[in-house]
């Protein structure tokens, strides 16, 4: 074997042995892929991602969807809301509400609407404090305690344009122990271990964008 045929099989072990740990060390590439992009195009965005990017941004409310159909009126009263108000926010609207719900609930069963009488409107103050009148006309005393919220939801809401104010309509189911006693201290109604529940529904009014933040309760139901 002449050295020209030593050589070349010595060069040819070589190349071998560099291919292999090329391989080892980068991999292998299979199939058809692109040629790199030119740096200006590798930069701009790709215009399916983007689209993808655009639907998310642009989806329904979760705020308001959690609570009413996309699309019905009462989700299109809540966005015209958040437009006229961008801080609103219809979840922070019900945690007020069950709060208030239980304040003035309890303020009317105990006859002292003093501590609520800025979050009723003037028509439901004087109808609550003409059933409180009335109780104590006939000297009846009502012992009451909240036991909590069973159920609560978001029944509709409104808006109008021009006066840019919000009403929302809440239900709810609350639980708590009353008892009613007459002049002499004898109960007349309730038990003060048995658990009853009230259903009310309560519509609360506020105009957007105002400096009070504090919402009136200006309709009661059932």
């Amino acid at each position: 074997m002449n050295n020209a045929l030593i050589q070349l099989l010595v060069l040819a072990g070589i190349a071998v042995f560099l291919i292999l740990k090329l391989r080892s060390v980068l991999g292998t590439r299979e199939g058809f892929e692109k040629p790199p992009l030119p740096p200006e195009e590798a930069a701009r965005p790709d215009p399916v991602q983007q689209r993808k990017f655009d639907v998310i941004e642009g989806g329904p409310d979760r705020d308001i969807t959690d609570h009413v159909p996309e699309g019905s009126p009462a989700a299109v009263a809540l966005a015209a809301m958040k437009q006229a108000e961008p801080s609103f926010s219809v979840n922070t609207f019900l945690q007020g509400a069950r709060g208030a719900y239980e304040m003035i609930l309890m303020a009317f069963e105990r006859g002292d609407l003093s501590q609520v009488k800025a979050f009723l409107s003037p028509d439901v103050y004087d109808s609550f404090a003409s059933a409180v009148r009335a109780r104590e006309e006939q000297g009846l005393t009502v012992e009451a305690s909240f036991v909590g919220l069973r159920e609560m939801g978001l029944n509709d809401a409104t808006f109008d344009q021009t006066t840019r104010e919000g009403e929302v309509t809440v239900r709810f189911v609350g639980e708590l122990t009353s008892v009613v006693r007459n002049k002499a201290g004898e109960v007349i109604e309730g038990s003060p271990t048995e658990v009853k529940r009230q259903r009310d529904v309560w519509t609360f009014a506020r105009r957007m964008g105002a400096a009070d933040p504090n919402w009136q309760l200006v309709a009661t139901g059932e």
